[in-house]
């Protein structure tokens, strides 16, 4: 999942020399509050639409206008989680696409990298999910998934999120293909880790949706 096949082809680019009443326009018929700017196919930042509503003036070209989130930019083979890190870095729904040689190719809305990382926590395979609590530097995936095999059950997608209240801890979130995960959980707590919580398939796809749906709706998309 490169960055490139993120990019939407369907939104416009804006020029140095458009016009602010221009910009203003193509946001509106696009109902989106950011365009990107190039430069000779250089990416130069994103124009904000309430920047150009307290224009007095919409005749002016935007290369007097300022421009958000300049670095916000990833070359075309990185990534899906690259991406999503600009983005996340930048607070930002758009993510501009470049080639090898920083040249222009479009903008990944953050919208359709959700979508991707829902479609991929959602196996139709019957299964659960199982969370993990552990030290940063304890963290071996080989280990954990030789395991969860010893007991006949396979790791279908793996999450790892950091702890907000301890820089050295991490959440390791595991789908498998097995609904009762009473004997994984015996001999993952046996060998030392700390099972936080786990979830049959049903609960687990709900907590999935929901954890989903808070981040669309904070991103307002």
């Amino acid at each position: 999942m490169q960055a490139s096949e993120f990019i939407d082809h369907q939104v416009p680019v804006l020029k140095k020399t458009d016009v602010v009443g221009t910009a203003l326009s193509w946001m509106e018929e696009l109902q989106v509050d950011a365009l990107p700017v190039i430069d000779s196919r250089k990416f130069l930042g994103f124009v904000d639409q309430e920047v150009l509503e307290e224009l007095p003036n919409a005749l002016g070209t935007l290369d007097q206008v300022p421009l958000e989130n300049s670095t916000c930019w990833v070359v075309e083979g990185k990534h899906l989680y690259d991406l999503l890190g600009v983005a996340y870095t930048h607070q930002s729904k758009w993510v501009a696409v470049v080639d090898r040689n920083l040249q222009y190719l479009g903008v990944a809305p953050l919208e359709k990298a959700v979508e991707a990382i829902s479609e991929g926590l959602s196996f139709p395979a019957e299964g659960s999910v199982l969370s993990l609590s552990m030290q940063f530097k304890e963290y071996q995936l080989s280990e954990i998934a030789r395991l969860v095999e010893s007991e006949n059950a396979k790791i279908l997608s793996c999450m790892v999120s950091s702890n907000p209240l301890d820089s050295t801890a991490i959440e390791v979130t595991l789908k498998l293909d097995k609904v009762d995960v009473r004997h994984i959980k015996a001999t993952l707590e046996r060998f030392g880790y700390r099972v936080r919580e786990y979830y049959r398939e049903d609960a687990a796809l709900s907590t999935e949706e929901e954890r989903i749906g808070n981040l669309l709706r904070f991103l307002d998309i």
